[in-house]
């Protein structure tokens, strides 16, 4: 799968990277974490007495997104609608550090800023709680939001990223109005998808589902052999008239679909790359994120998977939201480089 020649070819993709301008469309939310340990068991209720030690935020969701591409060297641009409050100002804070466009936030006093707070102890999740008000967008939001992607497009965009958590953002007529506005000035739309939305994501340049998103989201029963996933990806490129499809399939890695001309035309396994999973949190972020980058490059869809694969089993191996890399993606290749040559 990674003998020395694609090393050669990828590794030659990514020192591309740097300066690609990507924008991500989509939920943004602040995860917050507290981490401690556990040595007895509350006298109050049968739940563990967690020792805090650590708490931090990072950016979430649509940000993660975002702080994957930064990391990886791309002018990255963000459009989402926060609260005005302190996650808020925090998530702000964040993304301009990391080097981030944060000029397509928009602040709706209305709501509030979607958090995600998880305890973890022993590397272990103890609990999360959520505070998302899912609200539907406002007319007036919905108007500001299209108007912030048409500035990033005319900045000179060359990947537009739908980062759909289900929150609200990418309700349906910000998807077909943003998509019209992509394909307008032939800019590829990429898309990690929610189930509920799944259709209206149609001829976009790549869809990146989960196994469980892709059956769902066709309102299909799942199923996880095989021969059922590549009946499915060949059902999903011939009715979303996607170019391409990528299909996240945890252990037994992912699995491409690709289409010519509207009909599917190829198909490639790829197994995980996986050394430990520690924690699959963001790691559809990290894999969105280098596939659209990927592409943008200059990558056939074969390799931008390829170097997504490798980056998703980079993040499986750290503990909670976590990007990836130039150097960390690259040292994973070329372990794996060194395997397959022995």
């Amino acid at each position: 799968m990674m003998d020395s020649a694609t090393y050669g070819r990828i590794a030659a993709l990514v020192t591309n990277f740097s300066g690609r301008k990507i924008t991500v469309l989509g939920d943004l939310m602040l995860d917050r974490y507290i981490r401690g340990s556990v040595r007895r068991i509350s006298p109050e209720a049968p739940v563990p007495i967690v020792k805090v030690t650590e708490e931090f935020t990072v950016c979430g969701g649509a940000g993660n997104v975002a702080v994957n591409l930064a990391r990886l060297g791309a002018k990255t641009s963000i459009i989402s609608v926060t609260g005005k409050d302190g996650a808020a100002k925090k998530l702000s804070h964040e993304l301009r550090t990391i080097g981030a466009d944060a000029s397509g936030l928009i602040t709706a006093p209305e709501t509030a800023t979607i958090e995600k707070t998880r305890v973890i102890a022993e590397h272990q999740q103890v609990v999360r709680f959520d505070r998302d008000p899912l609200k539907p967008l406002s007319p007036g939001l919905e108007k500001r939001v299209l108007a912030a992607l048409v500035r990033q497009l005319k900045n000179g965009a060359e990947a537009v990223i739908f980062s759909d958590y289900g929150k609200g953002l990418l309700c349906p007529g910000v998807i077909t109005k943003a998509i019209g506005l992509c394909r307008a000035r032939r800019v590829p739309v990429f898309v990690d998808p929610k189930v509920e939305h799944f259709r209206l994501y149609k001829g976009v340049a790549c869809i990146t589902p989960n196994v469980m998103e892709a059956f769902g989201g066709m309102g299909m029963p799942q199923k996880y052999a095989t021969p059922e996933v590549e009946a499915l990806g060949k059902k999903i490129i011939s009715e979303l008239r996607c170019r391409s499809l990528l299909i996240t399939r945890g252990e037994h890695g992912m699995t491409l679909f690709t289409a010519h001309a509207c009909r599917p035309a190829g198909m490639l396994h790829i197994p995980t790359k996986a050394r430990e999973v520690f924690d699959v949190t963001g790691a559809g972020d990290t894999v969105i994120s280098l596939f659209a980058l990927a592409w943008a490059a200059g990558a056939s869809p074969e390799d931008a998977a390829l170097t997504a694969n490798f980056g998703a089993g980079v993040v499986v191996g750290k503990l909670g939201t976590a990007a990836v890399s130039k150097e960390e993606l690259l040292e994973s290749m070329r372990s794996w480089t060194k395997v397959v040559l022995k």
